[in-house]
């Protein structure tokens, strides 16, 4: 990808740009030369998996929750070191983006459906957040597609694992159990972070998506004046 095609990364989390550059001073330096971006994507991909894995067997036992909580972390620095890799190593390519956004869509949203099968989500309050993920990153893929810039949501990657990493380690001390109750409806522990989180997501997917409406029709309105 040359220079003039180079994809602007914009990222209003402190929180993530402090997260990544904790990484790029650690981890990443014992990355092997020969390791590509799509491969460290992969192994995030594969430690997300095992984590929705044992989300689904937690149903037997609170305690595969750890397993969760590490496939939560292992995907949360792939997610971050894949991009480092490929901006270090002059290896970007939109296969890869397309990729890496894939497989964060697919990570959080089976995850959710994992911890509702296994009864630490109530299933009315995991059909209210699985949309809003995958719209955010929907989202952040027109963003790149259409003005060339990546831009991280306010709540993004790093604040999103951190939820979920919070919702395994209270179901493992609360269990599945509803620890409060709402106009006769039960909420578990995982339903009430959610809903922190849930809502502020939503407004924040609602912003991008505003926004990015209202900036293509100024581009469209220019495009059509130079024509």
């Amino acid at each position: 990808m040359s220079s003039k095609d180079e994809v602007k990364k914009i990222i209003p989390s402190k929180l993530e740009t402090g997260f990544q550059q904790l990484l790029y001073k650690t981890i990443a330096k014992h990355i092997p030369e020969k390791m590509t971006p799509n491969q460290v994507t992969l192994i995030g991909a594969l430690g997300g998996l095992i984590g929705i894995i044992c989300a689904f067997l937690s149903r037997l036992n609170s305690l595969f929750l750890i397993g969760t909580i590490l496939g939560i972390l292992c995907h949360l620095i792939c997610d971050d070191l894949d991009g480092y890799v490929a901006r270090t190593r002059n290896m970007t390519s939109k296969a890869g983006g397309y990729f890496d956004l894939l497989t964060d869509i697919l990570h959080i949203t089976y995850l959710i459906i994992a911890l509702a099968f296994a009864g630490y989500v109530s299933f009315e309050i995991g059909i209210f957040l699985v949309p809003v993920y995958a719209l955010i990153i929907f989202t952040s893929m027109n963003y790149i597609l259409h003005l060339n810039e990546f831009l991280f949501p306010r709540l993004g990657p790093i604040e999103t694992h951190l939820f979920f990493i919070v919702i395994c380690i209270g179901s493992i001390v609360c269990g599945n159990a509803d620890v409060l109750t709402v106009a006769s409806f039960g909420l578990k522990f995982a339903d009430i972070v959610l809903i922190i989180g849930g809502i502020p997501m939503y407004y924040e997917m609602i912003r991008l998506q505003i926004q990015l409406f209202r900036r293509l029709k100024v581009q469209d309105k220019k495009e059509s004046e130079n024509e």
